[in-house]
């Protein structure tokens, strides 16, 4: 069971003052957070693609890379690359480069984007959303199964037998198919034999159960081993030392956050009971001392079958030692937990499913 942290490196007006932190030093800011990641435990750190004025990180592999030399053990991964509108030669290049800086730990997340700036910005027409995803994961896979790579395709021009380097040091670089949950999502990534990703950021996390059972399906219909797949999710929360003091903490920044992208997306108003609802055991927030958290993560694995929890925190601006509180208590008190009653659980079942050993 993996445990780790996903940013968006969020540069929105503090809710308390108004101020506007800048670029350049949320981005110093969230590669203290992976260092700190990496330092008290944590698995795996990822880091968004965005391309609007309110989020900082346009190129996560460059964000990774000024941690690599800084860590030894975290995995390194894009939370989402968007890479629909992305050219696949030069996002294997950018993570091949990263895994070579650390050694090995870098992986893909490969999604469409729930967010479409990157599309007019770099040319792409949204009415070959789909097609465009389709098209370019084929070619991403191309370039990891072979250094010389043959390929046509009807959105980019053919490659006739071109080198595509640097080479990762991993044999076959992770990538990893990010969802909000399409079914068809979740059954391409598992014919195609690729981790799942899920992101669950409202609604009852156990509403997702279904949907890795149709990728688990999927790909033991390919012919794939159910048991070296891997299934994550993406969900909002955040630690703190008591649950009445990480609730109150959280709130202002989440209730801002989720009415800016509701007013772009038609969501009703968030407020107080909205977010109350989502701290439920049942709800998509995971926010509470390290017990309460823990708890309902152990929960998420044992119902929907997950082998990676992912904590998006901050949601919008927060005060940066807030931020690294909220890392250090996942990792040093939550992650064991969750680690541990895992494992306990996972040996319980092996011994039920053959009694004899």
């Amino acid at each position: 069971m993996e445990i780790g942290i996903t940013s968006f490196v969020e540069t929105k007006p503090d809710v308390h003052s108004g101020e506007v932190i800048s670029h350049a030093q949320r981005l110093r800011e969230v590669v203290e957070e992976i260092i700190l990641a990496d330092q008290v435990g944590l698995d795996v750190f990822g880091i968004g693609e965005h391309h609007r004025a309110d989020y900082a990180a346009s190129s996560p592999a460059m964000v990774l890379s000024a941690a690599a030399s800084q860590t030894k053990n975290i995995r390194l991964t894009s939370a989402v690359t968007v890479l629909s509108s992305a050219d696949p030669v030069r996002v294997f290049q950018d993570f091949a480069t990263l895994d070579g800086l650390s050694n090995g730990r870098a992986e893909i997340m490969a999604g469409r984007g729930s967010f479409i700036e990157s599309f007019p910005l770099f040319g792409y027409d949204l009415h070959d959303y789909d097609e465009l995803f389709e098209e370019h994961l084929d070619l991403l896979l191309s370039i990891r199964q072979s250094e010389k790579v043959i390929w046509e395709g009807r959105h980019r021009p053919a490659i006739n037998h071109l080198g595509v380097y640097p080479r990762p040091v991993q044999k076959n670089l992770p990538i990893w198919v990010a969802s909000g949950g399409n079914q068809q999502s979740a059954t391409r990534a598992g014919l195609l034999g690729l981790p799942l990703m899920l992101a669950i950021i409202g609604g009852s996390p156990m509403q997702f159960a279904p949907i890795v059972q149709l990728y688990k399906k999927a790909a033991l219909h390919a012919g794939h081993d159910l048991s070296k797949l891997q299934v994550g999710t993406h969900s909002i929360g955040f630690v703190g030392p008591s649950s009445e003091w990480a609730a109150d903490t959280f709130f202002p920044s989440t209730m801002a956050g989720m009415n800016k992208l509701g007013k772009e997306r038609g969501w009703p108003y968030y407020d107080r009971s909205s977010y109350d609802a989502a701290r439920s055991f049942e709800g998509a927030l995971y926010v509470g001392d390290p017990d309460t958290v823990a708890k309902k993560i152990i929960h998420l694995c044992k119902h929907v079958g997950i082998t990676r929890f992912m904590l998006y925190v901050p949601l919008s601006t927060m005060p940066h030692d807030q931020v690294m509180q909220a890392i250090e208590l996942l990792g040093k008190e939550v992650a064991p937990r969750v680690r541990e009653e895992v494992a306990k659980w996972e040996a319980e079942m092996e011994q039920e499913a053959h009694p004899l050993l």
